[in-house]
């Protein structure tokens, strides 16, 4: 199934310009959710604070992610990330384990093994998190689908963590690192078999900052056996490299390609705008579907959105960008709405799709 599926995505991507949604924090904002909603009955109790971790709303607040995706489903978006940005142990454990560095202590292998990998509550929260996500995408993609006729998608979206293998955390040893290669695969593993388990269509590793944190999430979905198609998806700085690990956009291509990416691009960044150049980089070296999802501009808190750029913006950048050819699906990242992804939807309606150049 998943093979055929990989080959539906690849000739509706050569045929159009695919829509993906925008940013799930931006629009839960407009919810006014306060840290009572985020807790719920369940973890009322907890220690640490949750109204800043968005993953947990899908099992406290369940119907305002499904309202989330309905809304982008509805602005023309093809395929939604499910709401597992973080739903990982390793992130999730900042919300659900003692920080050591409170008593003295540092985060090490060993605190990450012993505490957060082989914490069975963390392990069966994460998992019941991303299966239930992919549930709430699924219900509003299938709703919509037959609705309209155009068949919708899921993704299961598989973000950064908040450790690095990149990073130097202490200026004397530099040779340490709070986490192994191991640990970080085995707990991207852990996360991409609750997704394939609830059958999402796709798994998309996004917003890169750390590409060997990226690649021990790709070589977790390469020993998981799965045949579901992967898109792939860098931020990068102002010289057009991931912002924790500097690697370019073109080295970027070459140590990912080996998976065979349904689509490769960038999202997050910077806005539009100085994400041009670097797309146009990816381009000349890429031999797969190219995808696009910038932030709505920079951050401005004083804007509705905490960001720069309103839909009509998205929708003059992305015409652009297609025009010019750079593109097979593209969305919004931090700070779009409905109402951008709506706007840059129809944005792409008239223009072709990037041709995907054949190795010679």
């Amino acid at each position: 199934m998943a093979n055929d599926l990989t080959t539906e995505l690849q000739k509706a991507l050569s045929n159009r310009i695919m829509v993906l949604d925008g940013a799930m924090g931006t629009t839960i904002r407009g919810y006014e959710l306060n840290e009572d909603d985020a807790r719920g009955q369940r973890f009322k109790e907890n220690h640490e604070d949750l109204l800043n971790n968005g993953d947990i709303l899908s099992l406290s607040k369940p119907d305002v992610i499904a309202d989330i995706h309905k809304r982008f489903y509805l602005a023309g978006s093809d395929i939604c990330e499910t709401n597992t940005f973080s739903a990982t142990t390793l992130a999730q454990s900042e919300f659900f384990v003692e920080d050591p560095r409170k008593t003295g202590g540092i985060k090490s292998p060993e605190f990450f093994q012993s505490e957060v990998l082989d914490n069975q509550f963390l392990k069966d929260l994460v998992w019941e998190l991303n299966v239930r996500s992919v549930e709430l995408a699924q219900q509003e993609a299938e709703k919509i689908s037959n609705d309209t006729g155009r068949k919708r998608y899921v993704a299961g979206a598989i973000g950064p963590l908040t450790v690095s293998l990149t990073n130097v955390v202490d200026p004397n040893d530099t040779a340490f690192r709070p986490v192994t290669f191991e640990q970080v695969k085995q707990s991207y593993r852990h996360q991409i078999d609750a997704l394939i388990s609830a059958d999402c269509d796709i798994l998309m590793v996004e917003t890169i900052f750390d590409s060997l944190n990226a690649k021990a999430a790709l070589v977790a979905i390469k020993e998981s056996g799965t045949t579901a198609p992967v898109i792939i998806s860098a931020a990068v700085g102002r010289g057009g490299e991931t912002m924790i690990s500097a690697q370019k956009v073109q080295a970027l291509w070459h140590a990912v390609s080996h998976i065979n990416p349904l689509a490769v691009g960038l999202n997050c960044s910077l806005g539009p705008d100085l994400m041009k150049p670097f797309l146009e980089d990816l381009g000349k070296v890429a031999t797969s579907h190219i995808s696009c999802y910038p932030n709505a501009g920079l951050p401005n808190p004083l804007a509705p959105t905490g960001f720069d750029l309103e839909p009509t913006h998205m929708n003059n950048y992305m015409s652009d960008f297609a025009k010019n050819g750079l593109l097979n699906l593209a969305g919004g990242c931090c700070g779009n709405t409905p109402e951008h992804i709506a706007a840059i939807a129809k944005a792409l309606e008239n223009h072709p799709p990037r041709p995907v150049p054949t190795l010679s």
